[in-house]
């Protein structure tokens, strides 16, 4: 027989804050250097010409220009292909 009265526990109540992942500027848009392209935990996306990876492995602009996602087949070590998302930055034209 229980000697205290029943209070109620939870083991619930406790998450962590998003992180606001995902892309954030999409192909086609304007985008300024330094900006960021995308945030992402791991490589699922890769970078290519104009974008480099950050530490966290973000992925932003190198130079001013407009992003460009393209799909890639990449062979892989043991010889199958996969098909890869590269992301990068069209470098926009000067005006003459």
């Amino acid at each position: 027989m229980a000697h205290t009265k029943a209070k109620g526990s939870t083991r619930n109540n406790r998450d962590s804050q998003s992180k606001r992942l995902g892309v954030k500027v999409y192909g086609g848009e304007a985008i300024r250097r330094g900006g960021i392209i995308l945030r992402q935990r791991g490589s699922k996306y890769y970078v290519s010409a104009g974008a480099a990876v950050s530490g966290d492995d973000s992925i932003y602009a190198t130079c001013d220009g407009h992003v460009v996602f393209s799909s890639k087949k990449v062979k892989k070590f043991d010889g199958r292909f996969v098909s890869k998302t590269f992301v990068g930055v069209k470098v926009k034209e000067e005006a003459k």
